[in-house]
């Protein structure tokens, strides 16, 4: 009987600590997303071995509860991804939040690259997954430098960019429909601060360059069309490099009505200026703090507030700089040397505030409706008195001897001294309604925008110049010349209008003919200028598997003088600048394939602008001086080619070659060449002669500043086959001569080139914190973060010395040399980066 009742208390207390043990459970929440942080719904979350789960909502959230104090896996599976397996170790009663990010298996890219065809079906339109900004290594980093990849470039230091023989002032870019500038006053690259586009808070990037829509605004080149992302749930990152540091948050209210996204960075080019060829004490710095913040009223209104401020300070006190160059000829050979010795300093600083509104209204199924209302100021302030003592002649380079790098046979010698003091204020409000109408077949868009830009200038910059002891330009008596002058003063009030109305159509049962036909006005104040700008663009798909894509794009793209447009290389304002105007056309191809036996894309588009009313400019380094008239026509053609792959699995690469040629032809540019009486050519500057004769000579077409032949770039992606944790990069940019100009010279236009670009930057990656967060213990301080990377990235990993623009020195024989402005060496950086 003893024994019969210790078998049932047994049994009894083994079945309630099988009762207690079914009771401890712990629970695991969070979202499921793809690569661009797309919530995915009805995504199978199941616990291995187990038959039966739970599914992702539509919005990509889930809850599942588990077992505690034992070890589990969930797998987390859907069609066209891989499968994920997260292992945990959970405590009884504890909440583990996650986030799981699938990658599309080859079938599902192979799907994306034939249904997504928005971007086969739009001329010059390239859609650009903006984590590839985050993970690109370049000097600069961002948007832009992706942007570089696919129209070439010159300058790492700068994040400008040239698109088929334009040049920066021709392209426009937008941020939730919110259009951004940049500050005017910034003569080169090291004086740049950071882009306006944080990548951390971008959700989608479209590059049009060329033959957009109506939709877009006046300008020539291209356009940047930002798209920063809603968030879903709350989340962050944060990362720290020799160059950048960069903090985000992001989140959304319980009820989903309110979501927040806000940017914090801060970047100093310090260890990049220290490399460069003139020494001294750089002191960069620039930092800005974004936000997007929105809130839904409900199913019909939603609103939108778009906040920025950032400010960039230069200063910089030079020391030194040994500037060295070859000059190679039949008659003549030498090393020469340029050792300049500074005093004085440069401050420079430059605040751009911006702040925006929307509201959009779904009026119905069909209608949608938006209204704008944004204010961006411009705070410009360019400050310096810099003294130079400098010696011109031959570098010996024989290390045996004992004035190795020092100046053996002067050529020349004097003083300098550049004076500013520069001042520049744009205020900017505009107010716009945008709306759509949705047929099916029809896809009406229009738009209004009423602008006023507000300008006060003051520039006061002069320059003196004193070679072997005489004052340059030689002046009579005891007067001090000046060799350079520019003193103005503006202040300009211009209201503008414009807007635009545009049909997209669809022919037939599977949408295979597309046409869109648009039309925008754009009127000026300041010149009193109405324009307007026809735009059509056509696409036709022609086989069911859609394989191939054929696009056709013609319209006018006007561009009206904004500020630097007015301004001519004596400083003063001419108002009656028109517009720039031109006829574009675009021919191109599209076609899907398996390379590998992965998916691939091959683009093809072949481009002509014919322009006029054109006005010239000359590019120094990143600051373009325009004459200030309407009084040249130019054109530009050209064929583009793109192949975007993969070499290796999941790791998209792509490559991107250019042919342009863009010619200008000035009006009333020539210049006269002097005789002596034997009927010889003479210089008259520097030969005393007598004249007897002269012959003009007219220019005609020469290369405008942005003419290149080729340009090829390419960005590479791979991973260790044992180990996707491990990665590398590769950025390449290549790109043939290019002009440059002698300013306020007509005879020695396109007399000199700017050698070819070569630039190659590499960067490593590796994981050290995955998402699996089973093994973390809740005492473990990283428990909270998703991933946690670092990278070592290889600025311009062949060392290649690429020249950005020329400095003129004359000899006691007053004749000219050229010493090239290098850009940056090779460089390390260091970065880590953590999600949570």
């Amino acid at each position: 009987m003893h024994f019969a009742k210790t078998i049932l208390i047994c049994c009894f207390t083994l079945a309630f600590s099988h009762v207690l043990a079914q009771k401890k459970t712990a629970t695991i929440y969070g979202r499921v997303v793809d690569d661009n942080e797309h919530p995915l719904s009805k995504v199978s979350v199941t616990i291995l071995g187990k038959q039966t789960g739970i599914a992702s909502s539509d919005s990509g959230t889930f809850t599942i509860q588990v077992p505690a104090e034992k070890a589990i896996a969930l797998v987390f599976s859907s069609a066209g991804f891989y499968a994920v397996q997260r292992n945990f170790y959970l405590n009884a009663g504890e909440q583990e939040k996650i986030t799981i990010r699938l990658t599309g298996s080859a079938k599902q890219l192979e799907e994306i690259v034939i249904k997504d065809d928005r971007e086969r079906k739009e001329a010059g339109l390239v859609r650009i997954n903006p984590k590839y900004a985050l993970t690109i290594p370049s000097a600069t980093g961002g948007v832009e430098s992706l942007i570089k990849i696919l129209v070439g470039s010159n300058n790492e230091l700068s994040s400008q960019y040239n698109v088929r023989g334009g040049n920066y002032d021709e392209n426009l870019i937008y941020i939730n429909d919110f259009e951004i500038f940049r500050p005017y006053l910034v003569r080169s690259g090291q004086q740049e601060g950071l882009s306006f586009i944080n990548p951390e808070l971008t959700g989608g990037i479209n590059f049009y360059n060329g033959g957009f829509q109506s939709k877009y605004g006046d300008k020539m080149s291209s356009v940047l069309d930002i798209q920063y992302r809603k968030p879903k749930s709350f989340g962050g990152s944060a990362y720290v490099s020799l160059l950048e540091q960069g903090f985000h948050a992001e989140g959304i209210s319980k009820k989903e009505k309110f979501t927040y996204l806000i940017g914090v960075r801060n970047r100093s080019n310090r260890n990049l200026l220290s490399a460069q060829e003139t020494k001294g004490n750089y002191v960069p710095s620039s930092s800005d703090i974004q936000a997007l913040l929105t809130y839904r009223l409900n199913n019909a209104w939603q609103f939108e507030m778009l906040g920025n401020f950032s400010q960039t300070k230069f200063t910089l006190i030079p020391e030194e700089a040994k500037l060295t160059s070859s000059v190679l000829s039949p008659l003549f050979s030498a090393n020469l040397g340029l050792d300049i010795y500074f005093q004085g300093k440069e401050k420079d600083r430059y605040t751009t505030s911006m702040i925006g509104f929307a509201a959009t209204q779904q009026l119905n199924k069909k209608i949608k409706l938006k209204w704008l209302v944004s204010r961006i100021e411009n705070n410009e302030q360019e400050l310096y008195d810099i003294w130079g003592a400098y010696l011109f002649g031959e570098r010996s380079f024989d290390k045996s001897s004992a004035d190795f790098g020092s100046i053996t046979n002067p050529l020349g010698a004097g003083v300098f001294m550049n004076h500013a003091r520069n001042k520049l204020n744009i205020t900017n409000l505009n107010i716009s309604h945008k709306g759509t109408w949705d047929d099916g077949k029809h896809y009406v868009q229009w738009g209004l925008s009423a602008e006023k830009t507000l300008i006060h200038d003051h520039l006061n910059e002069w320059e003196a110049q004193d070679s072997a002891g005489y004052n340059l330009p030689y002046p009579p008596g005891d007067q001090l010349l000046l060799s350079k002058v520019i003193r103005s003063s503006a202040d300009l009030d211009i209201n503008k209008l414009s807007g635009y109305v545009q049909d997209n159509i669809a022919f037939g049962k599977e949408e295979n003919f597309t046409l869109q036909a648009g039309v925008r006005f754009n009127y000026n104040s300041l010149n009193k200028e109405f324009l307007v700008s026809p735009r059509l663009q056509a696409a036709w798909l022609p086989d069911a598997k859609k394989d191939w894509a054929f696009k056709l794009a013609v319209g006018a793209y006007h561009q009206p003088p904004f500020y630097r447009e007015l301004r001519k290389y004596d400083g003063t304002v001419n108002t009656t600048v028109k517009a720039q105007k031109s006829w574009q056309a675009v021919i191109g191809a599209d076609y899907n394939f398996k390379a590998w036996d992965r998916p691939s894309r091959l683009t093809v588009e072949t481009y002509y602008k014919h322009m006029w009313d054109v006005d010239p400019y000359d590019i120094d380094n990143v600051r373009i001086r325009y004459f200030g008239n309407n009084n040249a026509k130019a054109y530009a053609a050209g064929v583009e080619l793109r192949l975007f792959s993969e070499l290796v699995k999941d790791a998209e690469s792509w490559v991107s070659i250019g042919l342009m040629k863009t010619m200008e032809k000035i009006d009333n540019f020539y210049y006269y060449r002097y005789k002596n009486s034997d009927g010889e050519f003479i210089n008259s500057e520097t030969e005393n002669q007598v004249v007897t004769d002269s012959v003009r000579f007219d220019k005609g077409w020469v290369r405008r500043p942005t003419d290149r032949l080729l340009s090829f770039g390419m960005f590479f992606q791979d991973y260790l086959s044992t180990n996707k944790n491990f990665k590398v990069h590769l950025n390449m940019i290549y790109g043939t001569n290019m002009p440059y100009n002698i300013p306020g010279s007509v005879r020695y236009r396109n007399a000199l080139v700017i050698e070819p670009y070569m630039r190659v930057d590499i960067g490593f990656s590796a994981l050290l914190l995955d998402s699996d967060k089973g093994t973390r213990r809740s005492h473990n301080p990283f428990r909270k973060f998703d991933n946690i990377w670092a990278s070592l990235e290889i600025f311009n990993l062949l060392d290649r010395a690429n020249t950005i623009s020329y400095m003129f020195i004359k000899d006691f024989s007053n004749t000219v040399y050229t010493i090239p402005n290098r850009l940056t060496p090779r460089l390390l950086n260091l970065k880590i980066l953590a999600r949570f």
